[in-house]
């Protein structure tokens, strides 16, 4: 029998918005009201319901603030971000490792490239694909947004002490690493009787 451990937490319907606390003002506390309480702690799916509660919660307001301040949507920042942290690879490398569709890459590719902030090569091994790489304007906005991104993430585990924190990191990995693991394995054939 499965047991799913649901904290007691204060809630209330309809109640306010708490005020914004915390060095990057930007996650926003509300009160747990009956219905994100039943979604988070009775739901069948509780890793996934707290797992995408909590990828909302960072995305929202950070890609929001990214289109205000930069004029960059999303896809567009996404495809910074990446050559950030892997320059010179393909947009399609980019859809592959971040699940975005290819089109939709693409069409961030060709704005940010007319925007100045990246730069474009033939790669060497296809001729049909191009190298993706930041200019020193993609590299600047990258400059400015990751603290925030990291100020967000920081003021989110705030709450955990540093061994918790390395337990959520390594519990996390172990997840992500069984999705690819699972890929790579063949399927086992059912055992004849």
């Amino acid at each position: 029998m499965l047991f799913i451990l649901e904290p007691i937490l204060p809630f209330a319907a309809n109640d306010p918005a708490e005020p914004e606390t915390g060095s990057s003002a930007m996650l926003v506390r509300h009160r747990l009201d009956a219905l994100t309480h039943a979604r988070l702690w009775r739901n069948p799916c509780g890793f996934a319901a707290r797992f995408n509660y909590l990828s909302l919660r960072y995305n929202t307001p950070l890609y929001g603030w990214v289109e205000e301040r930069f004029g960059l949507t999303r896809a567009e920042f996404v495809v910074l971000y990446n050559l950030g942290l892997f320059d010179g690879v393909t947009a399609s490398e980019i859809a592959v490792s971040t699940a975005f569709p290819k089109n939709t890459l693409s069409r961030a590719v060709n704005r940010i490239a007319k925007l100045g902030l990246i730069a474009r090569s033939e790669a060497r091994t296809d001729r049909r694909q191009q190298n993706l790489t930041l200019t020193p304007a993609g590299q600047a906005i990258l400059d400015e947004a990751i603290p925030r991104f990291m100020a967000l993430e920081e003021e989110m585990l705030s709450s955990l002490s540093l061994v918790e924190r390395e337990t959520l990191s390594v519990l996390m990995a172990k997840v992500v690493l069984s999705m690819f693991d699972s890929q790579l394995q063949p399927s086992a054939e059912p055992a004849q009787p």
